[in-house]
């Protein structure tokens, strides 16, 4: 179960072991647990998601996806994610995140019922994908259907602020049914107003900024190469903020 204060959850999705270290540190509810979020987030390794499972006591659902693009996928990319899916049940992980797609826009239930009966009693959250869908409210529904717990959404726009109204008809259409989560753009400036907006109470944010590199040394044609210079991660005192931030 998430820890939940006042009734808000907030999910921080982090990329490594040391960006979810941090977000638990600053009081993470929930960790969706990703590589690659500059490509929409793709399955960390086992080993990230093994470690990050024995170090920290709170729910971790790591993404399943195969690869950054869109949602639709050959049947040998699918068996990929399956076989990750079942990993991450075996590593007693507390759920995982998946969306999948038909070429018409509409939800691939097959595929996404599958991986829910797969790791069954785990939770599943259906991702970002849900934005991509051809008609929300049916889209909603068909989800219900195949026994996703929750939808991560930003509206169907490019930040939840902006999709705010969708996101709040599909919360009022679940009904208790399925929990309904805005992402995307949801900072500590924002997420009180987001929460009255749409009368949600989960909340996911990667809050991401750049670490500097403890390096000492770089070849001189690499000095400002990006990677040389940092790397993407999380500072609990952001995570921190955002939690006080809906009290």
């Amino acid at each position: 179960m998430a820890h939940i204060y006042n009734d808000f959850t907030i999910e921080i999705a982090t990329t490594d072991f040391e960006s979810t270290k941090n977000a638990v540190a600053g009081g993470a509810d929930r960790i969706e647990l990703c590589a690659n979020l500059g490509e929409g987030g793709t399955t960390q390794s086992y080993g990230v998601i093994k470690t990050c499972r024995e170090k920290f006591d709170l729910p971790i659902y790591p993404i399943i996806r195969v690869r950054g693009g869109d949602f639709l996928y050959t049947d040998d990319e699918f068996e990929c994610m399956l076989t990750d899916a079942i990993n991450c049940k075996a590593l007693d992980c507390d759920g995982v995140v998946i969306g999948f797609l038909k070429a018409d826009g509409t939800i691939d239930t097959n595929r996404t019922a599958r991986i829910v009966e797969a790791v069954y009693p785990l939770g599943v959250t259906f991702h970002r994908a849900f934005d991509r869908c051809k008609d929300p409210l049916e889209a909603l529904e068909q989800i219900i259907q195949t026994g996703c717990e929750r939808i991560l959404t930003s509206g169907q726009q490019i930040t939840a602020i902006q999709g705010a109204p969708l996101i709040r008809q599909l919360n009022e259409q679940a009904a208790g049914r399925i929990i309904i989560m805005p992402g995307s753009g949801v900072r500590a400036d924002n997420v009180k107003t987001l929460a009255a907006d749409t009368g949600c109470t989960q909340f996911h944010s990667s809050l991401r900024e750049m670490i500097p590199s403890k390096m000492k040394f770089s070849t001189p044609a690499f000095v400002n190469d990006a990677e040389s210079i940092g790397h993407s991660g999380v500072n609990p005192i952001a995570v921190a903020a955002f939690k006080k931030a809906l009290n």
